[in-house]
């Protein structure tokens, strides 16, 4: 079965969303398919939705048809709309597009949400915003806000790691980024690991999401919203006391799986430490070869511990 075009609107934004599994994978198809679980599927930077397209493909064939899956660029990225300010990258918009999406596509649902990178980002903001809209939440290689800005403000590893992030805020890094075709954004998705999945064709595939006009602004602007703070190496450390009122914000009432590779380098396990504490029901399923890259070097894997953990926590 073939990946389907849609553009949705949805919280005054275009939405391109590719979708499989269930006919024309919204509410508007009726019968059984319209009732089939859905799984939204969340991509993170410098990525697009193809990042989940092999885990939903596997998941297809091992659950036999049981789920219908949802894979959005998100606002900015690709064919989806892009917002010039850089305001419109706050998470609540990111949410609320999300929101406006579940509302057509499973409007009488808790759906299955996942994400990865910038895609966790809001996928866990979802989460504990709108508990009542999401029955499962499935992290791969993505970090709780509140234990991530911990690990920054550690002045270890995690802090040098996250270098990059104040990189990619700066002004005119769109210019180094872009030129001679991509070639430095292309080696940022090599730095993180050796890539042996981005061959020539996946590389033009990325160029070409990446090439609408505004489209990588927008992408960046994602950093410069966000209110994660990353410290200078040569700044002390310093505590974020996580008290009872954090606690309780930043909770995780639904099952939680988090997927990690072990060989990432952008975000180490320092970065979910203390995640436990703020979720009623986690499980960790680690794999030692895969990088941050996880959906790309590992789609079986990861749809094999999805779907037992779906089954185990039905």
């Amino acid at each position: 079965m073939a990946f389907e075009s849609q553009f949705i609107e949805a919280n005054g934004q275009n939405l391109h969303v590719k979708t499989l599994g269930g006919g024309d994978g919204g509410g508007s198809g009726g019968g059984d398919a319209a009732e089939k679980p859905l799984l939204l599927m969340l991509h993170g930077f410098p990525e697009y939705w193809a990042a989940w397209a092999p885990v939903a493909e596997a998941l297809l064939r091992i659950t036999g048809g049981s789920y219908r899956f949802a894979l959005p660029d998100q606002r900015g990225y690709n064919l989806t709309s892009i917002p010039a300010e850089r305001e419109a990258y706050d998470t609540k918009h990111l949410v609320a597009d999300m929101e406006a999406l579940i509302d057509q596509l499973a409007p009488n649902q808790k759906i299955i949400l996942c994400g990865h990178d910038w895609g966790a980002s809001v996928a866990y903001a979802m989460a504990m915003r709108h508990p009542d809209r999401v029955s499962h939440l499935i992290i791969a290689n993505g970090v709780h806000p509140i234990c991530f800005q911990k690990a920054l403000f550690a002045a270890g590893p995690q802090t040098a790691a996250s270098q990059y992030m104040n990189v990619l805020r700066s002004e005119n890094i769109e210019d180094r980024l872009s030129a001679n075709g991509f070639e430095k954004l292309l080696g940022m998705l090599e730095k993180f690991s050796s890539a042996p999945w981005l061959d020539d064709a996946t590389k033009d595939a990325y160029r070409a999401a990446w090439s609408p006009p505004g489209a990588l602004t927008a992408m960046l602007n994602w950093y410069r919203q966000s209110p994660m703070v990353v410290p200078a190496t040569d700044t002390p450390a310093q505590d974020l006391p996580i008290n009872d009122a954090m606690r309780q914000k930043y909770a995780v009432s639904m099952p939680h799986l988090l997927l990690w590779g072990l060989q990432d380098t952008a975000l180490l396990p320092e970065a979910r430490a203390d995640l436990g504490t703020f979720c009623d029901d986690l499980s960790v399923m680690e794999h030692q070869e895969a990088s941050h890259w996880i959906l790309h070097e590992q789609p079986d894997w990861v749809a094999e511990q999805i779907s037992a953990f779906l089954t185990a926590k039905s």
